[in-house]
């Protein structure tokens, strides 16, 4: 089993499910600076070229919350649970797509990745998203004030997927401190090695090493 994978947000979220999981997986990372997202090879396990992708013998899945889902299964672990609890994990990965880390994704986009591509960032998209960010993350943190996860009192891949934005919160200027439920879920997470460093050591630092060439 392959996971395809690069240091970024969504990436992210599959790699420290497959950490969490303690899945088998043999990490191969995918150099975005230097376009091998765009290589026929690529393409043909991912036509979006994007990253991650999941390769299981003949079986290749993409989308990060797909490939948590898939990786859970696969060790028969309740991270992805099969009982009542998930349309209610459902719930939350569609909302959260739609909303939460939507808005938050579109903040270290145009704070973080558009300086670092030479490009300033739009005040209106970052003012949208700022505002749009603040008013979800009142809905989830009303919602955790009642629960230490999620969906109820065990973690899941909706934690994950709902949390992925969030390591990027200080070059984004994401303000947590205003939802201090939200803060605390987060701690909780960041408890967990698998979510503190999600990515494979060597690679992660190689990346980081061309990075700063570039």
């Amino acid at each position: 089993m392959k996971l395809y994978y690069c240091e970024t947000l969504n990436p992210r979220k599959a790699c420290a499910a497959a950490k969490f999981l303690k899945v088998d997986v043999e990490f191969v990372r995918i150099d975005l600076v230097h376009g091998e997202q765009r290589t026929a090879e690529f393409l043909a396990l991912n036509p979006n070229g994007k990253v991650p992708v999941l390769h299981d013998g003949e079986r290749t899945l993409w989308e990060a919350n797909a490939i948590m889902c898939r990786l859970s299964d696969s060790v028969g672990a309740d991270f992805w649970p099969h009982d009542d609890r998930q349309i209610d994990v459902i719930r939350w990965l569609s909302w959260d797509a739609a909303h939460f880390t939507r808005y938050g994704a579109a903040l270290w986009f145009e704070k973080e990745i558009k300086p670092l591509l030479g490009q300033e960032p739009d005040e209106n998209a970052v003012l949208d998203a700022e505002s749009n960010f603040r008013s979800n993350a009142r809905v989830l943190d009303e919602h955790l004030a009642k629960s230490p996860y999620v969906v109820g009192h065990s973690i899941s891949v909706a934690d994950f997927a709902l949390a992925a934005a969030l390591p990027y919160t200080a070059p984004s200027r994401i303000l947590l401190g205003e939802f201090g439920h939200i803060a605390q879920w987060y701690d909780r997470l960041n408890e967990l090695s698998a979510w503190r460093e999600p990515f494979p050591a060597t690679d992660r630092e190689a990346g980081m090493r061309a990075h700063r060439h570039d």
